[in-house]
């Protein structure tokens, strides 16, 4: 079952991508519906729990405004609109699945998921960014012990920039 629910975070996240992405080109028949239903076929078999798929888009679709602004707060070096559409995507299913569906899904699951999602699909550093402010949202819900503590590895309101990071790796000079 966990894979399963690992799936269809995948296709959710494909369909929330590809919804924003039209919408924001102007796409007048753009239809969560019909992209979740296009998303899902290729893994029918696979996923099985098909609705899991539907309400979690649905859902996160139905306050993306809301989750937008819970999470400037969190990252506000980072203006929503600023982050990468893959990461804000992310970012709003891990938010959504931490701060709405607590009965459902336990909280390190939900950040977890976020983050194997940022690695999986993201830029080099979107897990310690999606961590970083996931877990900044942890916090201030009142849930911290000390393993949390520890596994944030980048504070949400300073990622580095992809290409900064790659630059000065390969940049460093050889030493003699």
């Amino acid at each position: 079952m966990a894979s399963n629910r690992h799936l269809g975070r995948i296709i959710t996240l494909q369909s929330l991508y590809e919804y924003e992405f039209r919408d924001k080109a102007g796409d007048t028949n753009v239809n969560i519906d019909e992209i979740v239903a296009k998303n899902i076929t290729p893994y029918e078999k696979a996923l099985g729990d098909t609705e899991f798929v539907q309400d979690l888009a649905h859902d996160v679709l139905k306050v993306t405004k809301e989750l937008d602004e819970e999470l400037a707060p969190l990252a506000p070096e980072w203006p929503i609109d600023s982050i990468a559409a893959i990461d804000r995507n992310i970012l709003r299913i891990g938010l959504f699945e931490l701060t709405r569906r607590g009965d459902k899904v336990p909280p390190k699951v939900a950040i977890n998921e976020a983050v194997e999602l940022a690695k999986a699909f993201g830029s080099d550093n979107s897990s310690k960014f999606v961590n970083g402010v996931l877990g900044t949202a942890f916090r201030n819900m009142g849930g911290e012990s000390e393993e949390d503590a520890t596994e944030q590895s980048e504070p949400a309101s300073e990622p580095a920039e992809p290409s900064e990071t790659a630059e000065s790796e390969s940049e460093s000079p050889d030493l003699p």
